[in-house]
């Protein structure tokens, strides 16, 4: 059976791709972004299947109407797939007050306009499942990106909490966790700070490790989404790409590390009697 699937940031990247995914095997799709005109062409090919809606998520009242908007034109909100966001590249000294509060409202407080106003349409309907799109970012970090680190890590805590939540409702949640992929996420979508000097050896570090060898072809990513879509207990978290795995082995091996170093400090930190 098709489903109706609500994307947002449509316009280009991952959104546009998996958008045209769905249309061409047969779902419904509400693709919104900030410039509809971009999913003209689509518009065109797709007329009875295609609602595009213009929606700077941002906004809590248009979230909450356009979540409204594609369940009397559809019928339903089966997926919502909230994938609007960008990067912001920029040392923590050197990120604005503006840039900072910029890119916490878009990733996180946008995507959770969008997954409040689906949570009480998904729940009147029976069920449906929310897919967050995250970033390896969200589980690890790298310099030079720390306002976007957080804003990821903030979707994960958000998002793993939501699951438990609307569980017994009948709506599952998925969080994708993408390694760096050849949209234009770090091109013409990026938000740069005022570079420091001082932090350019961070910089030249950070963008040599970035060879072609680790970035994904954002092309090859359908079948993981329509995948995940259809599955019947789909995970809560799946990496994008195959760099996110073997860095988070390695990542969550040294905090274990870490923790069992200091577990003794910790424990005497609880106060009381401490067992073993």
């Amino acid at each position: 059976m098709s489903k109706t699937i609500f994307i947002t940031g449509a316009s280009k990247g991952f959104g546009r791709i998996w958008a045209e995914a769905f249309l061409k095997r047969g779902d419904k799709v509400a693709a919104t972004a900030r410039n509809t005109e971009t999913l003209k062409d689509l518009a065109a090919q797709y007329p009875d299947t295609l609602l595009t809606i213009q929606l700077d998520v941002n906004d809590r009242a248009a979230s909450f109407a356009a979540i409204e908007q594609t369940s009397r034109h559809f019928g339903s909100v089966d997926v919502v797939i909230n994938n609007a966001g960008y990067g912001l590249f920029g040392a923590i000294e050197e990120t604005s007050e503006k840039e900072a509060r910029d890119q916490i409202e878009t990733n996180v407080f946008g995507l959770l306009w969008v997954t409040q106003a689906a949570i009480p349409v998904m729940r009147a309907q029976g069920g449906g499942h929310i897919i967050q799109v995250s970033s390896v970012l969200g589980v690890a970090t790298l310099p030079v990106l720390g306002l976007y680190n957080a804003s990821k890590w903030a979707v994960e805590g958000l998002s793993e909490t939501l699951a438990s939540e609307v569980k017994d409702f009948g709506i599952k949640v998925t969080i994708v966790e993408p390694n760096g992929f050849s949209t234009d996420w770090g091109g013409a979508s990026a938000t740069h700070s005022e570079p420091i000097a001082l932090y350019d050896g961070i910089k030249e570090a950070l963008y040599a490790g970035l060879t072609p060898d680790t970035i994904g072809d954002p092309q090859a990513t359908p079948d993981a989404i329509l995948k995940v879509v259809d599955e019947e207990n789909p995970p809560l978290r799946i990496f994008l790409g195959k760099v996110g795995f073997p860095w988070l082995n390695q990542v969550y091996a040294d905090r274990l590390a870490t923790w069992e170093e200091w577990k003794e400090v910790a424990d005497a930190a609880h106060g009381g009697q401490v067992t073993a």
